[in-house]
């Protein structure tokens, strides 16, 4: 038998030894991460307090920023402290909600959008049939069929990823607890079961990927044949962010799965950020800036902040 210890924390990734560099990052990665929380969140309260978005666009769209707010608020907050407080280890406990929390929402959000697509499927093609396809209650089905998944999926990889204990190095080359580290860190054991359910899960997502081209080509090939540019470009305004979103978190994933591996800490950075940072930072803007209803509701939600009204009393 060969001597071992059995992992209870990790260590993760130091990009500078130098304090006030460290302080930089706390403070350069909270005001992203506010950024982007203020952005969903400002989008979740123009969708709930404005009642010409409560429709199922509207409804999956609010869905879609819930979840860029928990995605981002799983690595981000970790990251900020452990700057702050020059600390690099994170519990294995800690790193198991990591892991478990950024597949729910990661694969909860892919759902969503596939789900998206389908609705702007029906509103485009079959515009007639609308109102009886996508009811309040369909869609609140398809909201928690959704989140189910992702919550089904995230347990059932989590689970498969610790279900034996870590008997290697403890160090993780990234600055949180990122699956392609964790498992290089893993038993062998753990690889072959693992691997299998990778393989699964990229099947489902090439099967997502097929739906989502599919709906988009009778989407748009609906579209061009509107005989007026400003019904074509009304209908493309209402379906084009969805597709924008999809193929940013889409290509950020492929682009860090077939990343070789490398030693380069700025490199490591700057690969996880484009997908764990980007796509719900951009999200909220990508909406602002195609949607004039969002845009409409936005400035007004930012004006009761900034500027209130004078409240005025008419004495009778």
């Amino acid at each position: 038998m060969v001597n071992s210890t059995v992992i209870t924390e990790f260590l993760l990734m130091e990009y500078s030894n130098i304090r006030k560099i460290q302080i930089l990052h706390a403070v350069l990665f909270l005001l992203i991460y506010l950024i982007a929380l203020m952005g969903n969140l400002l989008t979740i309260t123009a969708i709930a307090t404005d009642p010409h978005l409560h429709s199922p666009m509207y409804f999956f769209l609010s869905n879609l920023s819930l979840l860029d707010v928990g995605f981002i608020s799983v690595t981000l907050p970790k990251f900020i402290v452990n700057s702050l407080i020059g600390s690099r280890s994170i519990s294995l406990l800690g790193c198991m909600a990591q892991i478990f929390l950024f597949i729910f929402f990661g694969s909860t959000e892919i759902a969503l959008l596939i789900t998206m697509s389908y609705d702007r499927f029906v509103a485009i093609c079959h515009p007639l049939h609308y109102g009886m396809t996508m009811t309040p209650a369909r869609c609140l089905w398809a909201t928690a069929g959704s989140w189910l998944c992702g919550f089904i999926y995230a347990a059932i990889h989590t689970g498969n990823m610790f279900r034996l204990p870590f008997l290697g190095s403890n160090e993780i080359h990234q600055y949180f607890c990122d699956i392609p580290d964790v498992l290089r860190i893993a038993s062998s054991d753990v690889l072959h079961t693992e691997f299998v359910l990778l393989v699964a899960g990229s099947g489902f997502s090439l099967f997502c990927l097929v739906f989502l081209f599919v709906s988009y080509a009778h989407i748009f090939s609906s579209v061009f044949k509107i005989p007026s540019v400003e019904g074509r470009y009304k209908a493309l305004s209402t379906c084009t962010p969805q597709l924008i979103i999809f193929l940013l978190f889409l290509l950020t994933a492929i682009f860090a799965a077939l990343k070789p591996p490398s030693d380069s800490t700025i490199q490591n950075l700057f690969v996880a950020m484009s997908y764990t940072i980007v796509p719900p930072f951009i999200n909220p803007i990508i909406y602002s800036l195609r949607n004039q209803r969002i845009k409409v509701a936005l400035s007004r939600i930012i004006k009761q902040i900034f500027l209130p009204k004078k409240r005025m009393f008419i004495l009778e």
